[in-house]
């Protein structure tokens, strides 16, 4: 949780300082300043997804420090989703073929979470 937590606050970091950064990290072309188009509000959406980048990594992180279970718990099905969602982004044309990183992240982070807790509960119960 909490790695997942200080990569998602650098990521958060990096789309607020360095926008077209993340965005090449993202499989996504940069496009050259000055060479936007009018109503082109993708900087803007870039700034407010890295502000919540930064914030859910805080919030993971400050979850891990505290050992708060319930919230691992709750990430679980929403990362999955997160998952799906961002997956069929990619197989749908939505988004280019390397945004399936993010999705597959996501997935991965949900299933290693889900098997930690489960381990964890099977200790507990074997004391």
């Amino acid at each position: 949780m909490a790695v997942f937590g200080v990569l998602a606050a650098a990521l958060g970091v990096v789309g607020l300082v360095a926008p077209d950064a993340l965005l090449t990290v993202m499989g996504f072309e940069p496009v050259p300043e000055g060479r936007r188009a009018d109503g082109d509000h993708t900087l803007v959406f870039l700034t407010a997804s890295s502000m919540a980048a930064l914030n859910m990594g805080v919030y993971y992180v400050l979850a891990a420090l505290a050992d708060w279970k319930p919230f691992f718990r709750w990430t679980v099905p929403f990362r999955l989703l997160t998952c799906a969602v961002f997956t069929l982004a990619v197989v749908t044309g939505r988004a280019p073929a390397g945004f399936l990183g993010v999705g597959l992240w996501e997935g991965l982070g949900a299933v290693v979470t889900g098997l930690a807790l489960r381990y964890e509960k099977r200790e507990e119960s074997d004391r």
